[in-house]
């Protein structure tokens, strides 16, 4: 992607959104959004196979890749998981990426040298679509020193994702209790993190938008609707709890989605489907009860609370 094509999607479009008008969603709109399961979101604990057949059972429409799981598969391995998945009627959603690009120069490389097997074994597998998420804050680096430093480290990381066919997702983390925990705050709204992905330069690097995020950094339902479907690599749905002030509310104690209605999913969905989103959409609350449950019970839960979410779209 040219870089006056990506500051037009990115910058002109998410910074100045609240700007430009919005684009209204008919309700013949059809949903091309997956309902997906990632197991470690939920407490699953279940092998790839496993939650292929969790998903399968509960209705889901893709499911997250284990990486690391795939990678080490022989050839006759995969075939055997490839061919569950399709005779399922599953999709990959999205993986994640063993890059620890927040810390220091030493962990940033010991980590980033498997990273062109693990993409090629990505890309052996079918898998199109992977993310990570950004630190909020820090003790050591400054905004513009940070951003200089992610910039760097997640360019070669990109590109290398990028030469097999995978797309990296960058989340950013809203919860005021996490960005100010450290002396300097980071990336924490969707229009930073649409202009470090616009400084990344890489095709294909895009945003993870999770719903809690979102809401907590008071992003807005104008934002989505003027990016691209291009632009979002993944999506994480999840619910505040009741009673407690947005402030205060903390990243590690979250609901399902639907569980409280503080959260406005229909809309947060619904500007997602006007752009014609077609990625993998999966709930992520941290939550301890959902976490006790074992892996069926968990699966079962997950599944209704994202039904019961995409039915609010009509």
């Amino acid at each position: 992607m040219s870089e006056i094509t990506r500051r037009e999607f990115f910058v002109t479009t998410v910074v100045a959104a609240a700007l430009r008008p919005t684009v209204a969603m008919t309700a013949a709109a059809e949903r091309a959004m997956t309902m997906d399961l990632t197991p470690g979101a939920v407490g699953i604990k279940a092998d790839q196979r496993g939650v292929i057949e969790l998903a399968a059972r509960h209705g889901f429409e893709s499911v997250a890749p284990l990486g690391r799981e795939l990678q080490a598969m022989s050839d006759g391995e995969l075939a055997g998981v490839l061919g569950l998945l399709k005779d399922r009627g599953l999709v990959w959603g999205a993986g994640t990426v063993p890059v620890d690009f927040r810390g220091d120069d030493e962990t940033f490389e010991k980590t980033s040298a498997g990273l062109p097997a693990y993409a090629r074994s990505l890309r052996r597998a079918g898998v199109t679509r992977v993310g990570t998420w950004l630190t909020p804050c820090s003790d050591t680096y400054t905004y513009r020193e940070y951003f200089d430093t992610v910039t760097k480290r997640l360019q070669p990381t990109a590109r290398i994702l990028s030469d097999e066919g995978v797309r990296l997702g960058l989340e950013y983390v809203g919860t005021k209790r996490s960005w100010t925990s450290r002396k300097y705050p980071f990336i924490h709204t969707l229009a930073e993190t649409a202009e470090l992905i616009e400084a990344i330069g890489v095709s294909g690097v895009g945003l993870i938008l999770d719903s809690w995020h979102w809401f907590m950094a008071e992003d807005t339902v104008e934002q989505i609707r003027a990016l691209d479907k291009r632009n979002v690599v993944a999506v994480d749905l999840n619910d505040a709890r009741a009673g407690i002030p947005k402030e205060e509310q903390s990243d590690g104690s979250r609901e399902l989605p639907g569980a409280t209605g503080i959260i406005p999913l229909r809309d947060f969905l619904g500007a997602l489907q006007a752009i014609g989103y077609d990625g993998p959409v999966r709930a992520e609350p941290f939550n301890k009860a959902l976490n006790e449950m074992d892996d069926d019970a968990a699966a079962a839960a997950t599944a209704a609370a994202l039904k019961k979410t995409f039915a609010l779209l009509g």
